[in-house]
């Protein structure tokens, strides 16, 4: 696949492998949620005439490769791995577009569910250091658009699952966030289940207590983390180091006592994950960052 052949798959259909659904819509546009960010509005606008996208709240816009680009916060050439591994029907010229939303609402179909096993999904978790995690995860094998995929999954509260392997990022069913409860006092904010399983790895290093966890799956979905914060005495961030964690960040400071941006811990790396796995972690840093 090439930048003009992903260009012309409607931008509805990569949102909806994503798993995100349009607030509204009509015949010529369709309005969600921030993919990006988290919003109680839909500020995110299709053009379905022209494909095109625009961002009201950022004044950003563009075509489905400067989406993924921006999505994925890869460059062009990991976006097209992406696209083609997704195997979308409208690149194999299966009409969609005359088809209501209502009916792509579950445009897929979970047949297995296991232990994971695959040597490819053991393979890929070791890649990201946390191989000896699988207990929260689950090998998925699902059919979508009439071919068959498989991928590590994560449940979220609303029963769906982020999917992920070396290829694929994606949500079958609704997006929500995942809360893991131990009856704590304090409670552990993740952006995404990778940086949730470091950490796991890195508790002990760390001196940190037992606790709860919430992991957001997107920080667009901030705003259902945030009713659930009312009833913890301390708060713990661990979001990207990026624009939007600095919005999640901020946003949850907002309207909390007791909140630690925890960011401090992987300074120059893109999340928890990807400093766990490019660095040999230390001692001395991670006692210093225990006692703070």
């Amino acid at each position: 696949m090439n930048c003009k052949q992903f260009n012309i798959i409607p931008l509805e259909e990569v949102l909806l492998s994503l798993g995100y659904l349009p607030t509204k819509q009509n015949e010529k546009e369709a309005w969600y949620l921030n993919p990006f960010s988290s919003e109680s509005e839909a500020s995110f606008k299709i053009n379905k005439n022209l494909n095109y996208w625009y961002l009201f709240s950022e004044g950003i816009g563009g075509n489905n490769t400067d989406f993924m680009k921006k999505y994925l916060n890869a460059p062009i050439n990991e976006v097209l791995v992406w696209a083609e591994s997704q195997n979308f029907s409208s690149f194999h010229n299966q009409n969609i577009q005359n088809q209501k939303l209502e009916n792509l609402t579950k445009p897929y179909e979970i047949f297995e569910v296991k232990e994971i096993q695959h040597p490819a999904l053991l393979e890929y978790l070791e890649s990201r250091k946390i191989e000896n995690q699988i207990d929260f995860l689950d090998e998925i094998h699902y059919l979508m658009n009439d071919k068959n995929y498989f991928g590590i999954g994560f449940k979220n509260d609303s029963g769906g699952y982020e999917i992920r392997n070396k290829y694929s990022k994606i949500c079958l069913g609704k997006k929500d966030i995942t809360s893991i409860k131990n009856g704590s006092d304090n409670v552990k904010i993740f952006e995404g289940f990778f940086d949730f399983l470091s950490f796991k790895n890195l508790k002990n290093e760390l001196g940190k207590e037992p606790s709860d966890y919430l992991i957001s799956n997107s920080v667009s979905m901030i705003s259902n983390i945030k009713n659930s914060l009312k009833d913890y005495e301390n708060i713990e961030l661990y979001f990207d180091n990026d624009e939007a964690g600095n919005r999640a960040v901020e946003m949850i400071k907002s309207e909390n006592e007791n909140v630690e941006d925890c960011r401090g811990l992987y300074s120059g790396f893109k999340d928890l994950n990807d400093w766990l796995v490019h660095q040999n972690l230390s001692n001395e840093r991670q006692v210093r960052y225990g006692r703070r």
